[in-house]
């Protein structure tokens, strides 16, 4: 007993004494003023203890997006980065930046309107190298400061207040505003599809379809789960239409869409599906190899929707065909971007690929497992995919052995 006693009470000292428990939390404070009369944002970031953190250095991209910085310690713009070193106190660094950004001439991916706005939060912080003291744990907060008479504010993270919500991303030292967010006189409809809340927003009048999506993602969203094993805690989906950009996008835990993109192709490819698995997958590729991330997307904007009953053998037949003369002239798929052609003939390969893992299992494993690898995988490139594969088949895989992916 006393041998035991003694081993228990060694093994509470050493959970007291690791770094969860000795970390000293330190508050860092994102709060965001949004300007609509000159398309601005006034953002402030706040150190409780300034001395936490020797310095943080930001890319701040194209010139012009972040202006009129002030700062509590050292500050200095070289080129395209910004070193900040906080005084050693309570520290914050203000500065302003650009929202609307034009793809092109009348067509935005961001925008903010007298009304509304619609961004990503990388833009509201730019990303950046943390350099903190050791035992140091920084709890992160994003709060809005809305423009008289705008009513809400939706992001994909946890709400803690009213227009104030917790960032705490795992996989990042640095944690800062990511994925769509959107403020103003917003319509909203909420649902829970099993271990997911979802939120589908956007402004009053521009014609988005919002029970449309939420009745496709309950639909569909059972063969979600049984595809993949990782859900989100929470999902947001915006749209807006015209003059954003067409088409769907993703990012963390979200999803834009324009209220004019069907939700549905007449191609039997669902755009918001694509992103929905972008979003859950999370799949990087590297080293050419843009195949990958967006093949498994399109393959599964089909493969759920067929799953789920929504298309026919004849409906799945005829894409295979349209696949098929799609990508008739592609050659390989290497490449930092494939296009529609090269997407097509990823898919092709994919649904091949399927079929042969099948045979080959007996059954036992599919497409889906090697999905679920991708995912735990950083980034990948197609040199670890064929050996992903091959360790999911059990041998060499007679698919991916193919001119297309040299």
């Amino acid at each position: 007993m006393k041998v035991a006693a003694k081993l228990a009470a060694g093994l509470i000292v050493l959970a007291l004494s690791g770094p969860g428990w000795c970390a000293k939390k330190v508050d860092l404070d994102y709060h965001v003023k949004l300007l609509p009369q000159s398309d601005q944002a006034e953002v402030r970031v706040s150190l409780s203890q300034g001395s936490a953190v020797r310095s943080l250095d930001f890319d701040l991209g194209r010139d012009g997006d972040y202006s009129d910085f002030k700062a509590d310690g050292q500050w200095q713009v070289t080129g395209s980065r910004g070193l900040w070193h906080p005084s050693a106190d309570k520290a914050s660094l203000t500065y302003r930046v650009r929202l609307s950004h034009a793809r092109k001439p009348g067509v935005y991916d961001a925008r903010i309107t007298p009304g509304w706005a619609l961004l990503r939060g990388e833009d509201l912080v730019p990303a950046a190298r943390l350099d903190q003291q050791d035992g140091i744990e920084l709890v992160s907060r994003l709060m809005f400061e809305l423009p008289t008479g705008w009513k809400s504010v939706e992001t994909a993270w946890p709400r803690i207040g009213k227009h104030k919500f917790r960032i705490d991303n795992v996989s990042r030292l640095f944690d800062r505003p990511t994925g769509w967010m959107l403020a103003g006189h917003l319509g909203s409809r909420r649902l829970r599809l099993g271990e997911t809340e979802v939120t589908v927003a956007s402004p009053k009048g521009q014609g988005m379809r919002r029970m449309d999506v939420l009745t496709l993602l309950t639909f569909v969203w059972p063969q979600v789960e049984a595809a993949f094993p990782r859900h989100p805690a929470k999902l947001l989906i915006v749209g807006a239409g015209d003059p954003m950009r067409r088409g769907a996008y993703s990012s963390r835990d979200s999803i834009y869409i324009n209220s004019r993109t069907p939700l549905v192709s007449e191609n039997g490819s669902s755009p918001l599906l694509r992103e929905v698995v972008q979003a859950i997958g999370r799949f990087n590729d590297h080293d050419s190899s843009d195949w990958i991330s967006e093949g498994l997307g399109e393959y599964y904007a089909i493969e759920l929707v067929r799953r789920a009953g929504g298309l026919t053998d004849e409906r799945y037949a005829a894409i295979q065909a349209r696949l098929a003369k799609e990508s008739k002239a592609v050659t390989t798929l290497r490449g930092e971007q494939i296009g529609a052609a090269g997407m097509a003939r990823a898919v092709l390969v994919l649904q091949d690929l399927d079929r042969e893992i099948r045979v080959k299992t007996h059954n036992k494993r599919s497409l889906d497992d090697l999905a679920q690898a991708v995912m735990r995988a950083n980034s990948i490139s197609t040199k670890e995919f064929v050996q992903l594969a091959e360790s999911v088949i059990g041998e060499s895989s007679v698919v991916l052995d193919s001119k297309l992916l040299q």
